[in-house]
């Protein structure tokens, strides 16, 4: 059974080694807000994947793409925001595709088919 990828798993020793990074920056970016590890009964760090995906993106935004911490927060945020949007969309258009299949539609009859509509003009 695949484990739940918010499920926390790693104490920050781990976490600091699978990323490549120094614990202390873990710690700043929680103090920034950008990052909410969960924590034991005893206070202790707990990462999941979900938190090292995150920091993952963390450390693209600022190593390969020069961005500060402050600008990382609003990429976040809009990131955030564009998901949630296209969560919208899929509901909608769901929605939308469960409506329309529930609506008998008619086929055309044979006289329907080739009748041409006549276009006049009405002055005004």
């Amino acid at each position: 059974m695949p484990r739940d990828a918010h499920e926390p798993v790693y104490v920050i020793s781990v976490a600091a080694k699978l990323l490549q990074c120094h614990p202390q920056t873990l710690r700043l970016y929680e103090r920034e807000g950008l990052l909410e590890p969960k924590r034991s009964p005893q206070h202790t760090r707990l990462y999941s994947e979900a938190d090292l995906e995150r920091v993952r993106q963390i450390q693209r935004l600022t190593q390969d793409m020069g961005v500060n911490i402050a600008g990382v927060e609003v990429v976040l945020d809009l990131l955030g925001q564009i998901r949630e949007l296209q969560e919208q969309v899929a509901r909608l258009q769901s929605e939308e595709a469960r409506r329309t299949a529930l609506v008998p539609v008619e086929p055309l009859s044979g006289k329907r088919r080739g009748r041409r509509t006549k276009i006049v003009e009405i002055e005004g």
